[in-house]
């Protein structure tokens, strides 16, 4: 039978994409981990950032101060900050470093490691978008940078060649996929991307899971972002093509807090009573919710801030809370679009959208609502696999047309406004007052005091 129904030679080529910043490091000697993985939503490596604050120069703790060559703030989020954290806590790791014996990559280089031999002859590849997340990489040369790594006390032998979005990258060693070429590799996002066909200057997609990505198309410029958003690279459709590049926003807490509402407060059963009880009132009933769990990420990036309820009253009921939950997350998009609205200069008319929760037809209606654009919502609801198969299809036929049916506006269900822009302004304004009670939580003078206690002792 195959593979989903499918026999191994109907496979033409195989694309890989990827959780991004996730990071890994193994011995190139026995192919061996040396550490488990970090994945991107760990915030362990906090200190880690306190301490590279430290070494800027003229005391400026400022998080910025890389930008201008990777196009990203210091935070735990990224590659190379989880990197420097392994070396400085995990012994066998540094050993390996200092030997030369240790390999690095993002998920999407150690599967090509291992599905190519490993050990044995096996990979060691990534690509332009992965690279682009691990602090590591110029955002204008699309090279390792010495002054990066200079920076995070990292030697360049662990590192992987980086590639484009879509060449060949080597063949599938061994199993029933063996002697199928690898011929592309995008990390999930931009991956997402391609198969929303946000392939002109100024379209954008949200993709919603665990976590929200919003990715808007800068073309081949590099926007770098003054308020609050991620610059990194969309995709590179071939060695000989020109980049094309993103600005980024990242709400780390999405689909996430439903599962918080049903594992640690046991407000809901199972996400699929979401809906329905979302549904059973009118409005949340002036409840805001901001999910800031593990801090906030864009447009804030303040790892001190926390989680808030706030406007409860003896009226509240669980309803409440789920439908403010839907529309923390709206509200945390809509954060994301201004901030592309104030770099960029040109306002979305229209949101492409996938991932689990779109889904949820009262979810988009409130996306819709709260940000005052058209929300598009795509047939094919796995973008990130179908952007990942073309990329690789692409490559082994560049004839290949990737602006083609698919970018049919009847292809995709689109979701209009229902409230005007007074009522969505107030609510929005709501909403910035509950952010601003999320911020810096963790630096109180309490936390501060006992801070200080400790350190005393």
């Amino acid at each position: 039978m195959g593979i989903f129904g499918c026999a191994p030679n109907d496979i033409l080529a195989i694309g890989i994409t990827n959780q991004r910043e996730s990071t890994l490091i193994w011995d190139r000697n026995t192919g061996e981990a040396l550490a488990n993985a970090i994945i991107w939503l760990d915030n362990r490596t906090t200190s880690t950032v306190e301490d590279l604050l430290e070494t800027i120069p003229n005391n400026a703790r400022n998080i910025n101060y890389l930008r201008p060559l990777c196009g990203l703030p210091l935070s735990p989020y990224f590659s190379g900050v989880k990197l420097r954290w392994l070396k400085d806590n995990v012994a066998t790791v540094k050993r390996a470093m200092d030997a030369g014996d240790a390999m690095f990559g993002t998920i999407d280089t150690w599967l090509m490691y291992n599905l190519t031999g490993g050990v044995n002859g096996g990979i060691h590849k990534t690509d332009v978008t992965n690279a682009s997340r691990t602090m590591l990489m110029n955002i204008e040369t699309l090279q390792w940078d010495a002054n990066l790594l200079k920076f995070f006390g990292l030697p360049s032998s662990i590192l992987p060649e980086i590639c484009s979005s879509a060449e060949h990258f080597g063949t599938i060693a061994a199993g029933v996929l063996k002697g199928i070429n690898i011929t592309a590799d995008l990390g999930d996002q931009q991956a997402a991307l391609v198969g929303q066909q946000c392939l002109s200057k100024g379209q954008a997609k949200a993709t919603y899971g665990t976590g929200c990505f919003l990715l808007y198309n800068t073309g081949p410029s590099i926007v770098h972002s003054q308020h609050g958003l991620l610059t990194t690279v969309g995709y590179q459709l071939g060695r000989k093509a020109p980049p094309y590049y993103a600005l980024e926003g990242s709400v780390s807490i999405a689909g996430a807090a439903f599962n918080w509402l049903r594992d640690n407060i046991g407000l809901i059963q199972n996400t699929g009573q979401i809906e329905t009880m979302a549904s059973m009132v009118d409005n949340s009933l002036d409840v805001y919710f901001v999910p800031a769990f593990n801090g906030l990420y864009a447009p804030y990036w303040n790892q001190d801030a926390r989680g808030v309820l706030c406007g409860l009253s003896e009226e509240t009921t669980s309803e409440h809370i789920v439908r403010a939950t839907l529309e923390a997350v709206c509200f945390q998009v809509r954060d994301i679009l201004d901030s592309m609205h104030k770099d960029c200069k040109i306002p979305l008319t229209k949101l492409m959208v996938d991932g689990g929760m779109t889904v949820n037809n009262l979810f988009l209606q409130l996306q819709s609502d709260l940000v005052g654009i058209h929300v598009l919502r795509a047939k094919i609801a796995e973008t990130t696999a179908l952007g990942a198969a073309m990329a690789a299809y692409k490559t082994i036929a560049p004839q290949y047309n990737m602006e083609g049916p698919l970018s049919k506006s009847d292809e995709r269900e689109s979701v209009k406004p229902k409230i005007n822009s007074t009522e969505r302004n107030l609510r929005y304004q709501k909403w910035k007052m509950a952010i601003e009670r999320s911020l810096n939580w963790e630096t109180s003078s309490l936390a501060q005091g006992e801070r200080e206690s400790f350190d005393g002792a």
